[in-house]
């Protein structure tokens, strides 16, 4: 029988991850707040329910893909919640960017009632959603997570399993953390470039080229040398994640300097251009300081791919082993180092 799935969330991330499975020959359930997300996956012939309960009625394996812990909790035990109606003997996956305690204080009550999870953020940016190229990490049981390897390959290009429950999130906040990191030290030299008389384009090519370029840099930079600034990220969940960082580099005593610097730079991006602001816009603030907008022609206004890997999984998952060897991949063609994934 044909796994159904059901689908709660669908944001920039949510729509595109539900598109996937739906493509991929899953029977979809879906259901947000605002209807109106749905009506291209409904038009194609995914199923609408009206509240996340009487999704999870109806599906095997439930996704919750939301935009904050408290999303996630009352989606799954608020009223017409998820949690009741799932059957013993389903799955929930959290593709959420989430804290620990929340996520495994829900999968406590889960697993009560009979019902499985797994936790699998995915990270890459979402014009790699839109094309089943993200990357999705993986956390909880492995048995469970092996049972269910083909809807991950769904959803992405590249599936790394990352450990007990618990673990994908904190690579999630670690990866979003450098990611903010490198957006603002990429608005930084740039800056210095048109500062310093060069071409933009011609800057951002050479970074590019250099032990200096990054994934943010190859993407983000262009929606900024635009004047778009649209990565499809807004600046609440930038500062949203950017205050996990800060409270796992609290609970586990590890002091993060560039972290708080950058984030006091958000959150004064978020107090001048709005929550709702794409994330790119902090580099406005500088923008804005000097009077020097950031602007070169020819670049897009989002990001499209330029190849689409929908025909190609990998993934590294591997179960790890209790004293682990320095990582490796298991890529399809022999073993290789695994790659370090924005």
């Amino acid at each position: 029988m044909t796994t159904r799935i059901g689908f709660v969330g669908l944001g920039h991330l949510g729509q595109h991850l539900a598109a996937s499975l739906h493509r991929a020959g899953y029977p979809v359930i879906v259901h947000d707040l605002r209807p109106e997300r749905a009506e291209d996956l409904v038009s194609d012939g995914c199923a609408w329910a009206d509240s996340p309960g009487l999704v999870a009625a109806r599906a095997d394996v439930l996704i919750t893909c939301l935009p904050s812990p408290a999303a996630v909790k009352t989606v799954m035990t608020g009223p017409a919640g998820a949690l009741a109606e799932l059957t013993p003997g389903s799955l929930w996956v959290d593709m959420s960017t989430s804290d620990v305690e929340t996520l495994t204080g829900l999968a406590r009550l889960a697993e009560a009632s009979g019902v499985s999870c797994l936790e699998a953020p995915v990270t890459g940016g979402v014009h790699k959603a839109a094309t089943g190229d993200i990357t999705v990490l993986v956390g909880g049981d492995y048995e469970t997570f092996q049972a269910h390897r083909d809807l991950f390959r769904a959803v992405g290009g590249e599936t790394i399993y990352v450990g007990q429950l618990g673990k994908a999130a904190i690579v999630k906040v670690i990866t979003n953390m450098l990611a903010f990191i490198h957006l603002v030290a990429a608005g930084e030299a740039l800056m210095l470039a048109k500062r310093g008389g060069v071409d933009l384009a011609v800057a951002f090519a050479a970074i590019r080229a250099s032990s200096g370029n990054s994934f943010v840099h190859e993407t983000e930079s262009q929606v900024i040398l635009n004047g778009s600034y649209d990565i499809g990220f807004t600046m609440d969940l930038a500062c949203k994640d950017l205050g996990f960082a800060t409270r796992l580099g609290q609970d586990l005593g590890v002091p993060l300097a560039l972290e708080s610097t950058v984030a006091a730079i958000f959150d004064q991006a978020r107090l001048r251009y709005g929550g709702s602001a794409w994330s790119p816009m902090v580099v406005k603030l500088l923008e804005d300081a000097l009077d020097e907008p950031l602007r070169a022609f020819g670049f897009p206004a989002s990001m499209v791919p330029e190849t689409s890997r929908l025909a190609e999984r990998h993934d590294t998952g591997s179960r790890p082993d209790p004293t682990p060897e320095p990582a490796q991949a298991d890529l399809g063609g022999g073993v290789a180092p695994a790659p370090t994934t924005l």
